[in-house]
């Protein structure tokens, strides 16, 4: 287990102010306050530590309870608690509920998680979310002027909404609702983190600017609040303010960590700085932060960990286009933790190698991959983790499209690439990413470029642009494009932008001198 945040004075609010009056002891107080206060930071185990404190100091305190059964539910990070967990939950609500002097609020909140526990075994995480939501929906209604009741109310509204609505109907219902309340509670760390949450979309990142630049005025040594505001950023494009964020919370993790283990949260923060100088051409840098994930030998057992370590190495050789190296990526995990325990980072593995075999024409190897990826997309499938099955899907159908691609069958291809941008498109990006390893549609966009339909080609890649801003490859490949289909004045729209967004005196990629050249004679 992560050990808790360093000492700090509970009064300082160095994580922002929370005022949730506990009919417990006076003197456990501020160390209850401040443990919520991390819960809503998604600090989950240092809030746990904390609420054990308060447990500990008052072995009569219910809410202490409630709280650590609550540390245990991670309704954004897209992994179910384990049994361990779930047994240990359950545990603290029994002892929650035996407790004398509970006061009515006190028991609404109680009754308001206890659902997520019961029957875990035979439930499935879906629904459990759904009663999660509906627990804290039921009590913002006793206690509408409680603004935690009603932070959590639109933190389980977020872990609900369809992967696949496009309308975004519960990111804009949460979000207003969120921000109604942070002008009345101006210093809840909660707000701030959920807001962000909530507009952590292409369409709506703009109304989360402002908040995103002020959470750390608030919590200014939480390393996951130092991270939140660049899922706005990335959204935008703004490599700089990425970088920047990021570096603060991945320094304040790793200080923050024990020597026996390092928290997940400092390679989360590496995987979106090592995207972030990838997209600024600063491939030295990005390599060098990647690096960084594969040496920690501690590292916290968890799906943001397995996730940025494999991100982390397969994004390097897929953004420079050394498909070769790409197809020889290794799919051990050189931490303490093993891939084989999360689908998920095994698929990007998979998919980095069978992309990176199939475009340096080595079919058998991208075969191998495409199978995998069969029984990774099978098992999420089972686990009913469907989100995760969707990408999968669209990875396997992008591999296998590629190696049609090779084989000569262009026309099929194409038809398997649309198919796998489609896919992937239908669902948004995780909050774990900074972004798809390799989307889709700008893959589509390189294939219609090698099948000489840059006008088409041209329209894919502004489509990818679309939904991941200021991408390196996109903005390239969109003024290739457009370049070649006669377009002089799109071709400089999207030259300059890709100048604009990249360090030019460290990208040292070869088609950044075609830009420059064209520029130059442009």
């Amino acid at each position: 287990m992560v050990v808790p945040i360093q000492e700090m004075n509970a009064q300082s609010q160095q994580h922002g102010k929370v005022d949730f009056n506990i009919s417990c002891n006076e003197q456990v107080q501020d160390d209850f306050n401040h443990a919520l206060a991390l819960m809503h930071h998604m600090m989950y185990e240092q809030a746990r530590d904390r609420f054990n404190k308060v447990a500990e100091q008052d072995t009569g305190c219910a809410m202490a309870q409630w709280g650590i059964a609550m540390s245990y539910i991670h309704p954004l990070w897209g992994q179910r608690p384990s049994d361990a967990d779930f047994e240990a939950g359950s545990k603290a609500l029994a002892k929650a509920k035996e407790m004398e002097n509970l006061n009515d609020r006190e028991m609404a909140y109680i009754n308001a998680v206890e659902p997520f526990f019961e029957n875990w075994e035979a439930t499935s995480y879906g629904d459990q979310l759904v009663v999660f939501e509906e627990g804290y929906r039921t009590l913002h209604e006793q206690y509408p002027d409680d603004e935690d009741a009603a932070a959590f109310y639109a933190l389980g509204h977020l872990a609900t909404a369809p992967p696949d609505d496009e309308s975004l109907s519960h990111q804009q219902k949460a979000g207003a609702m969120l921000e109604e309340l942070h002008e009345q509670h101006p210093e809840h760390p909660g707000l701030f983190h959920y807001i962000i949450h909530a507009y952590d979309n292409p369409k709506l990142a703009e109304r989360a600017v402002d908040v995103a630049r002020a959470y750390d005025k608030v919590a200014p040594d939480v390393p996951h609040a130092l991270h939140m505001p660049s899922h706005i950023f990335v959204r935008q494009g703004i490599w700089a303010d990425v970088i920047n964020w990021n570096k603060r919370s991945a320094e304040t993790a790793l200080r923050q960590s024990s020597e026996d283990e390092i928290s997940m949260h400092y390679v989360h923060a590496l995987d979106y700085l090592t995207y972030a100088h990838l997209q600024r051409g600063e491939d030295k840098k990005a390599k060098e932060v990647a690096q960084k994930t594969i040496e920690v030998r501690n590292l916290q057992d968890h799906l943001g960990s397995a996730y940025a370590v494999a991100a982390a190495q397969a994004r390097y050789n897929l953004e420079r286009e050394e498909w070769d190296k790409a197809a020889q990526i290794d799919l051990q995990s050189p931490n303490t933790f093993s891939l084989e325990k999360y689908p998920v980072a095994q698929s990007m593995i998979y998919f980095t190698r069978g992309i990176g075999a199939a475009r340096s024409g080595d079919l058998d190897e991208a075969r191998k991959a495409v199978d995998s990826l069969n029984n990774l997309y099978q098992k999420l499938k089972e686990k009913e983790k469907s989100y995760w099955a969707v990408l999968t899907d669209a990875q396997r159908k992008a591999v296998e499209s590629w190696m049609i691609f090779e084989q000569g069958d262009q026309e099929e291809a194409l038809t398997l690439m649309k198919e796998a941008a489609d896919t992937e498109d239908s669902v948004d990006k995780h909050p774990i990413t900074p972004g798809h390893i390799l989307p889709a549609r700008e893959l589509l966009g390189d294939m219609l470029l090698k099948m000489d339909r840059p006008e088409e080609a041209l329209t894919a890649y502004e489509k990818s642009l679309e939904i991941s801003a200021n991408r390196f490859r996109s903005l390239y490949g969109a003024g290739r494009a457009a370049e070649l289909a006669g377009n002089r004045n799109k071709a400089k729209e999207h030259y300059k932008a890709l100048v604009a967004t990249a360090s030019p005196e460290e990208v040292e990629r070869p088609m950044f001198k075609k830009v420059r050249n064209f520029l130059a004679t442009n």
